[in-house]
């Protein structure tokens, strides 16, 4: 069965709320914003992102037991989230976005933040992904360990954004589509193993795969 390490986790994040996904993002906002307001919300929703990461790498369990959930019925749901949205992804569909959202805010950085929030800053599948991650382990170095990879994935979105923000405000979307529907295919393949994991703490036997 599908055991993560750091590098998976790492992978998983990068597949869920990395680069790819957030340049797209980013793309969809430079329209409207010079590179220098560009530079400072990435750096603001870089930051608010990893400390939602923090909270939830760390609190997964005392989260689980509020809520009376199992890591078995996480995983399965987890799983099938990640699945059809890689899915969706494989295809150019972009869950999460928000689209008109109604009335814009007058601060032009508390608006680029909220336009942010679902589809980077709190992510739904980023949030799963956390949990899902941080639940596999219960010793407090994985946790630790979970932590760092989200927040190496957030700083690799400010340095992307930072660095290609005059790029961004010129390119096309196509080139960073590609690299989604790639990335979809190998969330679409965690999102199966995630989901196997789940059958087998429920006691589903499983063959072993060679």
């Amino acid at each position: 069965m599908f055991v993560f390490n750091l590098g998976s986790a790492f992978i998983t994040f990068f597949a869920v709320v990395g680069p790819p996904k957030v340049l797209l993002a980013f793309t969809r906002l430079a329209g409207t914003r010079s590179t220098r307001e560009l530079r400072r919300l990435a750096a603001w929703s870089a930051v608010i992102s990893a400390v939602i990461g923090l909270v939830l790498g760390f609190g997964a369990d005392d989260l689980t037991t509020f809520f009376h959930i199992s890591d078995q019925s996480l995983q399965l749901a987890g799983g099938a989230i990640f699945f059809a949205y890689a899915v969706a992804l494989v295809f150019g569909v972009h869950l999460g976005s928000d689209g008109d959202q109604g009335e814009q805010l007058a601060n032009p950085l508390a608006e680029g933040i909220r336009e942010l929030l679902l589809p980077y800053i709190a992510s739904p599948l980023a949030i799963t992904g956390v949990l899902v991650v941080s639940l596999n382990r219960d010793d407090g170095g994985w946790k630790a360990a979970v932590a760092v990879a989200y927040v190496a994935v957030a700083a690799i979105n400010y340095l992307c954004v930072a660095l290609l923000a005059p790029l961004i405000q010129r390119t096309h979307t196509t080139s960073l589509e590609v690299l989604s529907r790639l990335l979809g295919l190998l969330l679409a393949a965690v999102g199966v193993e995630v989901f196997l994991e789940g059958l087998s703490g429920l006691g589903v036997h499983l063959p072993t795969a060679h």
